[in-house]
Parts: structure tokens; sequence; C-alpha cells
């Protein structure tokens, strides 16, 4: 089984780089001991790119996996991938 993000792999993978380097930043940033607000700024850099990383994934399983198990007429797959659906917007709600 393929999920929906894998033709975006690659793009996924080097945003992922980027939020590492912009959290080693931040840690360089606590070790120089920089300006408190300069550092939570980058916070809410980082915490802005992940949530954008995770609506592009969240938008993939809807697109392909729940799209995927509604259009194949199996019932039980498509309850699961809809409960699914569900519960990562909660746990997505739940963390803004």
């Amino acid at each position: 089984m393929t999920y929906g993000y894998v033709s975006d792999k690659d793009a996924l993978i080097k945003r992922l780089h980027r939020i590492e380097g912009q959290v080693r930043g931040i840690e360089r940033m606590v070790e120089e001991e920089r300006y408190c607000i300069d550092i939570l700024t980058q916070i809410g850099a980082v915490s802005t790119a992940l949530e954008s990383l995770a609506l592009s994934l969240l938008d993939d399983h809807v697109s392909h996996c729940v799209a995927g198990a509604l259009a194949s007429g199996d019932a039980a797959d498509a309850e699961e991938k809809s409960r699914e659906l569900l519960d990562a917007v909660q746990r997505f709600a739940r963390t803004r």
C-alpha cells in the first residue's frame, strides 16, 4: 500500500530538514543567551512550519487514503479511514 504523501516525499523530507535546521538555530540562540522575544519568534516560526506540514499531510490523507477507501466500496475500510480522519483533525485542533 502506498500513502498519499509518497509522491511528495522528497519535498516533505526537504521541509523537515529545514525545520530541523530552524530548531538547531533556536538551540544556538539559547546557548548564546539571545533575547527571549527573538527566541519566541523563532519558536513561532517552527510551529507554523510544522502546522503547515501537518495540514499538507492531512490533505494527502483525505485526497488519497480516505477518498480511496470511500471509492473502494468497502464499508469497513471507509469507516476506518473516516474515523482516522476525524481523530487526526481532533488531535490537530487540540494542539492549537
